[in-house]
């Protein structure tokens, strides 16, 4: 292993980091992933469902928006695997995906309150 001025990595930590680097293309599904959460009404989405499950109509009355710009926004959650819906006759119901999204939401918060 070659020294320099500032920095000496062991060979047994280079291969202790390649060995836990995950490949490339999930490091890109990663930062897609955590991109999502980037958005404050995106997050304000996610924590009305936080709650309760609710329609559209319903999450856009709470937030003060239009029911085309949940939908979209829903749309892009649901794409991304951070909330799931349900249908009831004509009304379709959204909920958060799995309890993954309140342990993420939950500890963004508690990093940025320290």
């Amino acid at each position: 292993m070659e020294q320099n001025n500032y920095l000496y990595v062991k060979e047994e930590t280079i291969a202790q980091i390649n060995e836990k680097m995950p490949p490339e293309e999930e490091l890109q599904d990663l930062a897609e992933f955590f991109k999502v959460f980037g958005d404050t009404t995106r997050l304000k989405v996610l924590n009305v469902l936080l709650c309760s499950e609710m329609c559209v109509l319903d999450i856009a009355g709470i937030l003060g928006m239009s029911q085309s710009a949940i939908s979209h926004q829903l749309r892009i959650l649901k794409q991304m695997g951070l909330v799931k819906n349900r249908r009831d006759g004509k009304t379709i119901f959204y909920s958060l995906a799995d309890s993954h999204i309140v342990t993420i939401l939950s500890q963004g918060l508690d990093h940025i309150e320290e």
